[in-house]
């Protein structure tokens, strides 16, 4: 660099000495236009280099909900049997088998959620970890049959629910109902699911409700249980009381139906397929294959923390405990699960238009104990591990 700006300067002196030229420009100002040049030069060639250089930041933010179910409330089926000691004060949905074979899944603060601190503590946690919100099973009653209001209220499996709603750090999260349309909680006839709109107003309308292109999302998890006129009625009722409509999405195949979105709840190889051990990835794969949307009927990715529902199985195949017995995914890892959530965020990148513009994913899920998909810390992840993957990952670290 000195021996070309030696000659530069020569040249330009040789240049001054003209009369001509002299007249027009002085040798010290011809050097000062040239060390700017040779400095904007440096300055270029350094932003170049440092824009290149380092990881790059995630440019549009992740809205992560997590699905909640409250089955570790209320009495225990087995709890006044004396062969069944562990039963006592355990929550409806707890067997033998979750005590005695899987305990690593108790939570931190115990089996049962039913309290105003640990429904705080929750989504304390959540908050602290990137989750935005939590889509809470919701349960009619009576099934099949008219809404039956005072059944609905005293139901345990909306005591978490309700327990956020009173929660004084309840702004740290927002939360939706996701409806559990199936299993003795079937809504069925458009004049019951006008029926449940209308109930379903009190939480349309609360401030933490999550929106869906401006408009409360209502998440439906059996789509055969539903038909378009129920639909429908769904968003006269919402327009109704005010609101623009409801942002509807289907859980599950939506062919031939106006759900405005599509997604899942979870995805389960071999539901009843017999007892046998499946890695992980089979798992992964079979969500990554259902991750197709349209600009018309956007998906939501759905990722499931894992899938292993042994503890609610025997032989009998009959209800909580019973359940027959299928396909198990239990050697997952805390890499592996941030690898598939780190994919459905690419996803969403590489099809922007297949998507909603609120970029969401749904976790499977945050407690789901009994089916091996949870988020919350327990005995056995006392630290939270596969929960600490979704701050990671929204995070952009």
């Amino acid at each position: 660099m000195k021996k070309s700006e030696e000659l530069f300067r020569l040249k330009i002196k040789n240049l001054v000495n003209k009369p001509s030229f002299s007249q027009k420009i002085s040798y010290g100002k011809v050097i000062n236009v040239f060390s700017m040049m040779v400095l904007t030069l440096g300055l270029f060639v350094l932003s170049a280099w440092t824009s290149n250089s380092g990881p790059k930041k995630q440019k549009t933010k992740v809205i992560v909900g997590a699905y909640y179910f409250d089955g570790w409330a209320g009495k225990n089926s087995n709890a006044n049997n004396p062969d069944e000691p562990w039963a006592k004060t355990a929550p409806t949905h707890l067997t033998r088998r979750m005590v005695e074979e899987f305990s690593d899944r108790e939570p931190v603060w115990g089996w049962r959620d039913d309290s105003q601190a640990i429904m705080e503590k929750q989504i304390d946690l959540a908050a602290d970890n990137g989750i935005n919100f939590f889509a809470y099973c919701w349960y009619w009653r009576d099934s099949n049959g008219p809404i039956n209001t005072e059944g609905i209220n005293k139901l345990t499996l909306h005591s978490s629910m309700n327990f956020y709603l009173k929660a004084k750090n309840k702004k740290r999260m927002k939360f939706c109902l996701l409806v559990a349309n199936h299993q003795g909680s079937e809504i069925k006839g458009v004049e019951n699911w006008e029926k449940a709109a209308d109930f379903w107003m009190q939480y349309f309308k609360d401030p933490q409700y999550v929106k869906v292109n401006g408009k409360p999302l209502v998440i439906i998890f059996n789509t055969s249980g539903i038909d378009n006129e129920d639909i429908a009625m769904m968003q006269n009722v919402a327009k109704k009381h005010g609101l623009a409509g409801l942002t509807i999405a289907g859980c599950g195949n939506t062919t031939d139906k106006n759900f405005d979105i599509r997604t899942h709840y979870n995805m389960n190889p071999g539901y009843v397929a017999g007892h046998e051990e499946h890695p992980y990835k089979e798992l992964v794969d079979t969500h990554k294959k259902q991750w197709i949307g349209t600009e018309k009927q956007p998906y939501l990715p759905e990722v499931t923390v894992g899938w292993d529902k042994r503890p609610w199985e025997d032989k009998t195949g009959h209800g909580i405990g019973g359940a027959k017995e299928g396909w198990y995914f239990p050697h997952r890892t805390p890499a592996e699960f941030h690898s598939f959530l780190s994919d459905a965020v690419n996803w969403m990148n590489e099809h922007p238009k297949q998507t909603t513009r609120e970029r969401m994913v749904l976790v499977y899920a945050w407690n789901e104990l009994g089916e091996g998909g949870y988020l919350m810390p327990t005995k056995g992840d006392p630290d939270g591990s596969y929960l600490k993957v979704i701050k990671s990952v929204v995070s952009g670290k």
